[in-house]
């Protein structure tokens, strides 16, 4: 009996290493995300290497309750963000529509936090018969590098559909104005935001019903140093409780409404390198 605190003292030991490490190691996370996404993200204009909105809201608030800071910073390009994530650079993606290719290198956070309409937009009555995707087939569209609108979609476009891709919206909706394209695919609320700060938004309109409505999600790098199951359960739990609660969609609102008082103000950050559809 009198060696059993020895015992335990060395059982502690043993342990102490790796509980040190697993607590360690997810001190800080770092995430990021499509850079021109309002109100979901976009590059905040006073500290340009971040990115801020309603997506960067809640993970700081989930980071806050698990306490672990999360970082939501720019790597560039909405192609770019995927890759440094998908290799691990970066550990998080905030906010990503659920593809096959994308589970292979990222684990999805349940529930979904926000669900986002994808739709078709084309220039001011110059629109065309549209009641579903099979009237897309046969006309020229344009989407973004690396987008995705659900993978039922993504197959039934990859086989059917004529589409144009280019890096950024700006791009996409410029062409569509010039005629070049007869419709572009993006979502509904970023699209609306984007095209009003570029003056577009009378020039276009968009075609009913979306041709999707994707959950919006959190996804984990499979070659993340921190992507454990302590972790994993953490975050479903918290993202669980907030979905719950309403808090995304407060935090939608609230930064729908801090996107346009910030266009109100002179742009410091260029709209350069900037993508895509999730």
């Amino acid at each position: 009996m009198r060696d059993q605190p020895l015992f335990k003292a060395l059982l502690l030991l043993i342990l102490l290493p790796g509980l040190a490490n697993a607590a360690g190691k997810c001190e800080r996370l770092v995430a990021t995300g499509n850079p021109e996404y309002p109100p979901y993200l976009w590059r905040d204009p006073h500290s340009p290497e971040h990115l801020i909105g309603a997506n960067a809201d809640l993970l700081t608030h989930i980071g806050e309750q698990l306490g672990v800071k999360i970082e939501v910073i720019y790597t560039g390009p909405w192609s770019r963000a995927q890759d440094e994530v998908r290799t691990g650079r970066v550990d998080l993606l905030a906010g990503a529509f659920l593809t096959l290719p994308r589970l292979e290198t990222m684990d999805y956070v349940h529930p979904a936090f926000f669900l986002t309409p994808s739709v078709v937009w084309v220039r001011k009555d110059k629109g065309f018969p549209y009641a579903g995707w099979d009237d897309l087939r046969g006309r020229t569209g344009g989407t973004l590098v690396n987008n995705s609108f659900g993978q039922q979609f993504d197959s039934f476009a990859k086989a059917n559909l004529s589409l144009e891709t280019v890096p950024s919206l700006t791009q996409a909706f410029q062409k569509l104005l010039l005629g070049r394209t007869e419709y572009v695919l993006y979502e509904r609320y970023p699209g609306v935001a984007v095209a009003d700060t570029l003056g577009m938004l009378a020039d276009l309109e968009t075609l009913e019903p979306p041709i999707s409505s994707g959950g919006l999600y959190l996804t984990l790098s499979h070659d993340s140093a921190c992507n454990e199951p302590w972790l994993r359960g953490q975050l479903a739990k918290k993202m669980t409780e907030l979905t719950a609660a309403g808090l995304p969609e407060t935090l939608l609102q609230r930064n729908l409404e801090r996107w346009k008082t910030q266009q109100l103000q002179p742009a410091s950050v260029p709209p350069k390198e900037q993508e895509g559809s999730l």
